[in-house]
């Protein structure tokens, strides 16, 4: 066993949670070995803020249930704590682990995919199966010093992305590893270092072993972080997109003016990192894949007649090939169907649809992305979404609930929206959408209607009746 190097990190205590700190403490107060671990302590030194904190110690899982009434035990594969707090807040436990096997025997393997992790050991072999060194820093809160058994902390200082051990080794133990070496040089700004950037040349062909949902849950983080433009460009250089979305990979190989479809790719990449940083959190990741996919959508689906038919044929090899759910595969698919709708004005049927606003948010991208600020001013000027369709009095009778206040008939007064419920309850109804004939048998139906769901019955050549001779039942 090596000698972990120690360095001394004081983060400010406003930094850090203090439930953590607690858990930490009482782990070592029992006779435990327990430390921060992983992207909190990376994201510490790097000024990030943690998105969470993750505890690694020596106490196997029912120790940790033991020491901790507030927790749970879970997982098949690998058995963690979840320790629980106030406000939903959960707190994840893990026992060290090592690799399931050695590196003599790895390298004497022709098949070094990982399929079992599910060995307790020790801290420094817990450091050595981590995948980057950034990310296999150990904070110890009681004297505050950082163990590294990698030299993740020079890598830290030169804001580089390197694997622990050969990469080719790592990228071959778990190919997904390569998705995470773009996330973390995308999200966390930094440098890959050379040997790693030729591992990933070397073995990118493994990505169609890995397991499909796990391709494309990663795929979506790189277009969480509000780095999707930079993550995809790496994606694209290393050749990994060739493998995951080669219909993409395509496009942006067509490099060229302003005018070039990787150009217009690039920028709503950008636009929409400016929306995520905006909101200060990710998109629906409807919306997010369908960015992914729209320029080459649009293409596919130029001079089609049915637009959903042309984007199901361009998606289906997408789907199989990384298992997209079907409520993500289907918003996409619907989402370009709405596009034409809401660029030529056409809305009011697009409105009713549950993907409108999601429709809308992609074209604004889009719109944005291409410079159009006269069709991106129209499409923002529109009305907002009603929360219902404005209907009748529900006090009226014979009127289904769904008929909008469109007074087209000239037998009767244009009567506000906004009059009175005495006003507008005297209505005559029309003996082809009532159960009740009118009070008069001489009548003659109008030939207009309001809007296709109602029309009125008046008596031949006699003015309309007022309400007191035509009043219509409670």
């Amino acid at each position: 066993m090596s000698q972990a190097a120690r360095h001394r990190a004081t983060f400010d205590e406003a930094r850090l949670d203090p439930d953590v700190t607690r858990l930490v403490t009482r782990l070592a107060r029992a006779g435990h070995e327990a430390y921060l671990v992983g992207g909190c302590v990376r994201d510490l030194l790097l000024g990030k803020a943690p998105k969470d904190f993750d505890v690694a110690t020596s106490a196997r899982p029912e120790d940790v249930r033991a020491i901790f009434r507030n927790s749970r035990i879970i997982g098949r594969r690998f058995r963690l704590v979840h320790v629980m707090f106030s406000n939903r807040k959960v707190i994840e436990v893990a026992t060290f682990r090592r690799s399931p096997q050695g590196e003599a025997e790895q390298a004497r393997d022709e098949d070094l995919l990982i399929r079992s992790d599910n060995a307790f050991g020790t801290v420094e072999e817990d450091a050595r199966r981590r995948d980057f060194t950034i990310n296999a820093l150990f904070y110890d809160v009681e004297d505050g010093t950082i163990l590294d058994f990698c030299g993740g902390m020079p890598d830290i200082e030169r804001r580089a992305v390197r694997t622990i051990g050969e990469p080719v080794t790592r990228f071959l133990e778990d190919p997904v590893r390569l998705l995470r070496a773009v996330k973390f040089a995308a999200k966390l700004d930094l440098g890959i270092d050379p040997d790693v950037v030729d591992a990933m040349l070397a073995t990118r062909d493994q990505l169609r072993l890995a397991a499909k949902p796990r391709l494309f849950e990663e795929i979506l983080r790189l277009m969480r972080g509000g780095a999707s433009r930079r993550a995809m460009f790496l994606a694209w250089e290393t050749g990994l997109l060739h493998v995951l979305l080669p219909e993409l990979a395509v496009l942006l190989d067509d490099v060229g003016d302003d005018a070039a479809p990787a150009t217009r790719v690039f920028r709503l990449l950008g636009e929409l990192d400016h929306r995520t940083h905006q909101l200060a959190a990710p998109l629906d990741d409807v919306i997010l894949f369908t960015v992914l996919l729209f320029e080459p959508l649009l293409e596919a689906c130029e001079g089609e007649g049915d637009r959903v038919a042309a984007a199901m044929e361009f998606c289906q090899p997408i789907l199989e090939r990384l298992a997209v759910p079907r409520r993500v595969a289907d918003g996409v698919r619907r989402i370009v169907a709405l596009t034409p709708k809401l660029l030529s004005g056409r809305s009011a049927k697009a409105r009713e649809s549950e993907h409108y606003q999601a429709a809308l948010t992609v074209l604004e991208l889009h719109l944005a992305a291409r410079r159009d600020k006269k069709a991106l001013a129209r499409l923002q000027g529109r009305e907002p979404l009603p929360p219902a369709r404005q209907t009748l009095s529900s006090g009226v009778r014979g009127v289904r609930p769904s008929a909008p206040l469109a007074w087209t008939c000239p037998s009767l007064p244009r009567i506000s929206r906004f009059a009175p419920r005495s006003v507008i309850s005297w209505a005559p109804r029309c003996r082809r959408t009532s159960p009740r004939r009118p009070p008069s048998t001489a009548t003659s139906r109008c030939t207009r209607s309001w809007s296709g769901t109602a029309c009125c019955s008046r008596r031949a050549g006699s003015r309309p009746a007022g309400p007191s001779s035509t009043a219509a039942p409670a």
